[in-house]
């Protein structure tokens, strides 16, 4: 008999009725109540050694200008992957064990529809910068997202794709003379600032912006602080607000960043009691606010907890929302998941005698792998995200199959470059039986990797292989077909 993988579905069925029902309190918590006793009990896919090996893959092109969109579930096509390279290899082909993307678009799309059910008044405006992929930016504009864009790069490519520009927030609070023109003059009218200085850019550059005033929040609980660069102290909005009145400029709403990755979501409180504040503040200086930017943070584990503050703390301090948008600035959230990686094994250096080197008294594993791509690429989120990534045995030997009994070793796993900085993982554990030629695997590499990589050492950044599976695979590919019928991001 074959040998049976159980791989979990990642996300549950959620059912459509739930965005109409009533947002109060306790509807609310009902709808959190159920999703995370839902989660808790998923089931599961179970999928056979023989089927990943007979899956049959279709494959359609609905934007001609992308590679295609593929069925089926993300570990067919790692494993598809890698066969296609042994095989590339074994023909000599130049650059044939490439590392390679497998991304699971409708992942994005399941993450959609746990924002909409947890927080059905706050419109998702994703953060572009975490991951610029052209079909996820697609995916969330068919599904009605907005984007938070930082840059006139940024903003043509979602203008690129067909979306209005009133569905994007220039959330950088301080940007060049030259791209605020630009913004105007492409009707990007919403963007933030922080200083006084940014008023005088915009009074000149784009009088006619709606401008959001970014304030501090704390982000002593995230993996990236912001506070250092950008936020504006709450006693020093008064005085802003009176220099935009003075330079006659629109002042709209308030925004904050509790920082990325998030860990304590409580903080989510503080900063709507901050926000409100600034509100009433907005009041004093004869401004009506409309809109409130509760940020980004969003981590995917964490997400129903930040759910549940960010409403508690919304019916406590805005418990009147009429004529107020609430939108938010979601990155990793959307795409953290939806990404895999799959590494060659191209390089090992071992001792002959298995003892542990030492340097400077600390132990080193004894054996070291070097992979084909690294933190000058997509695990560039090492050093500028401070991400921590787990390896896993995708083909050893050429089988895909690894028995439990395999004996590990410690070693460390190291990026193809030249540079001593260019470490994956420092320690880590993998069967001792690894060779040259054998594949690892990463999940969870969709947030903050491959839109920082760079080619340096002439190294390629790794290219992405699309396909959907599970709850949500019609959906999302219904919603891509419909898109590229209207014409939009051919």
């Amino acid at each position: 008999m074959s040998s049976v993988e159980v791989i979990s579905i990642p996300f549950p069925v959620v059912s459509r009725r739930s965005f109409s029902e009533s947002t109060s309190y306790r509807r609310q918590e009902e709808r959190l109540n159920a999703l995370v006793a839902n989660l808790s009990c998923s089931p599961t896919l179970r999928l056979t050694a023989n089927d990943l090996r007979g899956a049959t893959i279709s494959e359609e092109d609905i934007f001609p200008s992308l590679p295609p969109l593929l069925h089926g579930h993300p570990d067919v096509h790692l494993r598809n992957g890698v066969m296609k390279a042994n095989s590339s290899a074994a023909k000599h082909d130049p650059d044939a064990e490439r590392a390679f993307f497998v991304a699971d678009i409708a992942q994005v799309y399941r993450q959609h529809i746990r924002w909409q059910t947890l927080l059905p008044e706050i419109q998702p405006f994703y953060a572009v910068k975490c991951n610029p992929d052209p079909y996820v930016l697609r995916l969330l504009a068919a599904l009605g997202a907005g984007f938070d864009c930082a840059s006139n790069g940024e903003i043509s490519q979602v203008l690129d794709i067909g979306v209005d520009p009133a569905r994007i927030i220039y959330a950088n609070p301080c940007k060049a003379t030259s791209f605020v023109r630009n913004a105007g003059k492409v009707g990007v009218h919403t963007m933030t600032f922080d200083n006084a200085d940014e008023l005088h850019k915009i009074a000149r550059a784009h009088p006619g912006a709606k401008l959001v005033v970014r304030i501090l929040a704390d982000d002593s609980k995230s993996i990236c602080a912001f506070n250092i660069k950008f936020g504006a102290a709450l006693d020093t909005v008064p005085s802003l607000l009176a220099k935009a009145k003075e330079l006659n400029l629109d002042v709209v709403g308030v925004s904050f960043h509790v920082g990325s990755g998030c860990y304590d979501p409580s903080v989510y409180t503080d900063a709507v009691m901050r926000a409100k504040r600034a509100f009433e503040m907005g009041a004093e200086a004869g401004y009506q606010f409309s809109i409130l930017d509760v940020g980004g943070g969003f981590e995917d584990a964490l997400f129903e907890q930040a759910a549940t503050y960010l409403t508690e703390a919304l019916g406590t301090h805005f418990p009147d929302r009429r004529g107020i948008k609430i939108i938010a600035e979601p990155g990793r959230f959307y795409v953290s998941k939806a990404f895999s990686l799959a590494t060659n094994i191209i390089a090992r250096r071992a001792p002959l005698a298995e003892a542990f080197d030492k340097k400077d008294g600390e132990a080193r594993p004894p054996v070291m792998y070097y992979i084909n791509d690294g933190v000058y690429g997509a695990f560039n989120c090492i050093l500028f995200d401070h991400q921590v990534v787990h390896p896993y045995v995708l083909s050893m030997g050429g089988s895909f199959h690894v028995a439990s009994s395999e004996p590990l070793t410690k070693c460390s796993v190291w990026g193809p470059t030249c540079d001593s900085i260019d470490c994956v993982c420092p320690t880590t554990e993998l069967p001792s039986g690894l060779r040259v030629g054998d594949w690892l695997g990463f999940n969870n590499m969709g947030a903050y990797t491959s839109c920082a990589a760079s080619q340096f050492n002439g190294f390629d950044v790794s290219k992405v292989v699309y396909t959907t599976a599970g709850y949500g695979a019609a959906e999302a590919r219904s919603a891509l077909e419909k898109f590229a019928a209207e014409g939009h991001g051919l």
